[in-house]
């Protein structure tokens, strides 16, 4: 429902699957502590402030299978194509990669975290989006953008299909569900603490990538 693609702190309705799609459970999980702590904050007076994070990715983030954690582990979408990358794989699209992401660099996520301890009084009570809806690509996009950067930074050439498309239930399993789009809405948090999102998509691509292929390319040679 487009009505519900801009998610915003105070006004947007909790969005959920049906109770088979067990991946849901991560969503409910978190919404629930939300609410616990929001309650605690009403009825005990506790000093508060709730940080919703939309993917914020950079250099560390997540784990490369088989190098720095579990041969058998899915890490998330950047680790995940990064590990393709470095192994000269194709990169694995689910459903299309059809979905829509907005991403921001971790120095900028950070940024807004410090500015949050910072000023409590301005922070106290409040829940912050904290993303970057001007980065806002399909999962394939970003396969397309990260291939390009890594193409660059690695000087390797590019592979001849450098993407496959698999089904969910290939890729995750049963129970395998997710929505279609989320962009943070950045009001309350630019209203509260000035704070906007800086780095591009490209930029913090070049930089993560960058990182990526000093850190773990010779470590996967080995391996392979």
């Amino acid at each position: 429902d487009p009505a519900y693609y801009v998610l915003k702190e105070d006004t947007s309705p909790c969005i959920f699957g049906s109770i088979e799609k067990q991946r849901w459970s991560y969503a409910c999980a978190k919404q629930l502590i939300e609410r616990l702590i929001y309650a605690e904050g009403a009825e005990n007076g506790l000093d508060f402030t709730i940080v919703r994070p939309f993917n914020w990715i950079g250099p560390r983030m997540d784990f490369i299978p088989g190098i720095d954690g579990p041969s058998e582990g899915v890490p998330r979408v950047l680790a995940c194509f990064s590990n393709n990358l470095l192994r000269r794989e194709p990169l694995k699209l689910v459903d299309g990669g059809q979905s829509q992401r907005t991403f921001v660099y971790i120095k900028d996520a950070i940024e807004a975290v410090l500015l949050m301890i910072e000023n409590p009084d301005r922070a106290n009570g409040h829940i912050f989006n904290v993303g970057n809806p001007n980065n806002e690509v399909t999962v394939r996009q970003l396969a397309e953008m990260m291939t390009q950067v890594y193409t660059k930074v690695s000087g390797e050439p590019m592979l001849q299909s450098p993407s496959i498309d698999v089904s969910s239930k290939e890729f995750y399993g049963e129970g395998y569900d997710d929505s279609d789009k989320r962009i943070p809405d950045m009001t309350i948090i630019n209203k509260q603490l000035g704070w906007n999102p800086k780095t591009s998509l490209w930029d913090l691509l070049e930089s993560t990538l960058t990182y990526q292929h000093r850190t773990y390319a010779e470590a996967i040679k080995k391996s392979m």
